[in-house]
């Protein structure tokens, strides 16, 4: 479906209904951006804790 038939099916829906799908999909955008920005910052500290011997003193416990 393009993105205008799916705008134009959404307006065809009652006000309560348009509302709902505007919060769901904010919500899954937040999510995604959250679960991008938490995989970036793994990614830049796993050097740190796999080789930082302060971070990682506790690994053999």
């Amino acid at each position: 479906m393009k993105t205008s038939e799916l705008i134009n099916e959404i307006k065809k829906l009652p006000l309560s209904k348009r509302i709902y799908v505007i919060e769901k999909a904010i919500h899954s955008l937040r999510e995604q951006e959250e679960k991008k920005q938490m995989s970036e910052a793994a990614e830049e500290l796993l050097d740190d804790y796999t080789n930082d011997k302060e971070l990682t003193a506790f690994t053999v416990l």
